[in-house]
């Protein structure tokens, strides 16, 4: 656990207060946010089926990572009262925002992948 009150854990709240582009990496950086929003932008989806979705992500990761993207307001979590009890996921109005930037992403990647792999 990080201290609050540390030099760096201030300096990175004012970046993250003070620069856009921090601020979204802070929201959607990491391993698998990205494919969990990319995935969403289809529609919604159950959890076995984003699972499935997403090659390589565990179920406890997958778990924390629906959570965090829930508390930034981009995903909705949305269970049904039946038995057994059926959840699913679908991106919010600011969720589906984030489609040109996870696009301009993916092909910025798909360009210079070689470029970095060759160097």
């Amino acid at each position: 656990m990080r201290k609050e009150e540390s030099t760096n854990a201030q300096n990175e709240a004012a970046l993250i207060r003070n620069c856009g582009m921090a601020y979204a990496l802070s929201v959607i950086g990491g391993r698998w946010k990205p494919n969990i929003l990319y995935c969403l932008l289809k529609g919604k989806m159950r959890y076995n089926e984003l699972r499935k979705a997403i090659d390589g992500v565990s179920e406890r990761m997958l778990v924390a990572q629906l959570r965090e993207l829930e508390e930034f307001g981009l995903v909705k979590r949305i269970i049904y009262p039946e038995v057994p009890p059926k959840v699913e996921y679908e991106l919010t109005e600011l969720g589906y925002s984030t489609e040109p930037m996870l696009n301009m992403m993916s092909d910025w990647g798909n360009k210079n992948r070689e470029v970095a792999i060759l160097s």
